[in-house]
């Protein structure tokens, strides 16, 4: 026979059917109950795509600047956070943005130290900076702990995360800046006069000429924050951060963004065992997911007055109370497993900027305000970003950009830089699959499933 003839089940499994026998029906109803509420509880995260895409390039070629006095400008700021002994890579990506952006805008470039500034570093910088150089020291109650946390058991948590291997968590300098960089940064007096800031750090390059003013732009089309790189945050440096968050967005009743959404890997188990899991890291107190996804802040073009607001200035008082940038206690096991005198396993790690802005924006942001620099190329570290140049866009006759100042590559029909010095046939070297996340809910077009493997890849 081509097929053998199905048989009974035999031994435990037929008497376990046999008992089941007289409630299957019951069963079932309980079985399809469950998958409706699991499909009900994952079609809320679905991301509703508009019926136009909501952010685009502002350009997709390159542009004459506007030199003239009357042309439009914002109160903003380029802004570095640096030590004196970085001068050279400072003096590096100070060189780049200069000569890709700021000879034509001159936009002042504000130095900041946790010390008092070497003079090296202050006559080099005078030097380059066509907008004018400020240098600020932080003061110490902006640096430093704060003052609810212990600060020896704060210390000793950061050594265990240095033994342990953890990203940066045993440098207690790392944790200040982690924390400056989530609140006080915004509060600066010497911040105050500026409405706009463009983060930068030592050792960056800059390949494509940006002949627009961004901060116009942003102001425009009413813009709130803008990124280049999205990518997936290490798992093992912030389990707690999300469950934080996610419960100060329920504390305040905040709706669910679709942003948020983008952020969100919504369970597949039923409830109430979904909510058995809220006590895992990266999850919240319904035990949805976070993705992990989230902009790479060490480029940042972005409102100031967002980041001071009473929403986002309160969310980082909460998570400031809970000392999360320097120790974090978490669960990552479920509270029924008892270990010692102790319900859950103690974890130490601290939170990161990057994941606080990120998970901020979504819960108090529509996706539209947050915008995709794609046509700015990039690199910070091992990740960078390069876009193709723009077919027949490049001005090289004009004399405003000029026409030697750089090795301009070949143009590619996709295009949309101006003037790129890098090879535009890798756009970027990291998966697209956070990138294509966290910008679905501004396109018009749902990517595939296909698509949604690739990205992990591409």
């Amino acid at each position: 026979m081509l097929f053998p003839p199905l048989t009974r089940p035999r031994g435990p499994l037929r008497t376990l059917l046999t008992r089941l026998h007289p409630y299957r029906i019951p069963l079932t109803l309980l079985l399809l109950a469950l998958l409706t509420e699991v499909y009900l509880h994952n079609s809320y995260y679905t991301i509703h795509h508009p019926a136009r895409d909501l952010d685009v390039p502002f350009y997709t070629s390159c542009q004459e600047p506007d030199l003239s006095p009357s042309a439009p400008r914002e109160a903003a700021a380029i802004v570095m956070l640096a030590r004196n002994h970085e001068v050279e890579k400072a003096l590096r990506t100070v060189i780049s943005i200069e000569k890709h952006f700021n000879r034509w805008f001159h936009y002042p470039i504000v130095f900041l130290n946790d010390e008092d500034w070497d003079p090296e570093f202050v006559s080099t910088m005078n030097e380059t900076v066509s907008g004018g150089a400020k240098f600020e020291v932080i003061p110490k109650e902006e640096w430093g702990f704060p003052a609810n946390i212990n600060q020896d058991r704060a210390r000793e948590a950061i050594n265990r995360q240095g033994q342990q291997g953890v990203l940066y968590g045993g440098l207690e300098s790392y944790h200040h800046m982690c924390r400056f960089y989530s609140g006080k940064f915004y509060t600066l007096k010497a911040l105050k006069e500026y409405k706009w800031y463009w983060r930068i750090e030592p050792d960056v390059e800059f390949y494509c000429a940006l002949t627009y003013d961004p901060f116009v732009e942003m102001a425009k089309h009413e813009k709130v924050y803008g990124f280049t790189v999205a990518l997936p945050k290490e798992p093992a440096t912030c389990p707690g951060l999300f469950r934080a968050v996610a419960d100060w967005k329920e504390e305040q009743d905040y709706r669910t963004t679709e942003l948020w959404k983008a952020m969100v890997s919504p369970s597949w188990l039923p409830w109430p065992i979904r909510k058995m899991m809220s006590g895992l890291g990266h999850r919240d107190g319904r035990g949805d997911g976070w993705n992990l996804c989230h902009y790479w802040s060490n480029f940042e073009i972005a409102s100031l007055d967002f980041f001071r607001s009473n929403a986002y200035q309160d969310l980082f008082e909460r998570l400031d109370e809970r000392g999360g940038f320097y120790e974090e206690r978490v669960s990552t096991l479920t509270p029924f497993f008892r270990l010692g005198k102790n319900l859950m396993l103690i974890m130490r790690k601290q939170w990161g900027d990057a994941p606080v802005h990120s998970l901020a924006l979504a819960m108090l942001l529509d996706s539209h305000k947050v915008h995709h620099f794609e046509d700015i190329g990039y690199r910070h570290d091992w990740y960078f970003q390069c876009p193709a140049n723009a077919p027949g866009g490049q001005l090289l006759q004009s004399e405003v950009l000029g026409a030697a100042a750089f090795e301009v590559r070949e143009e590619r029909e996709d295009g949309i830089g101006c003037r790129c010095e890098c090879d535009g046939s890798r756009t970027r070297n990291h998966a697209s699959y956070c990138l294509n996340r966290l910008t679905q809910p501004n396109k018009s077009r749902r990517l595939g499933t296909l698509g949604w493997v690739r990205s992990w890849w591409a």
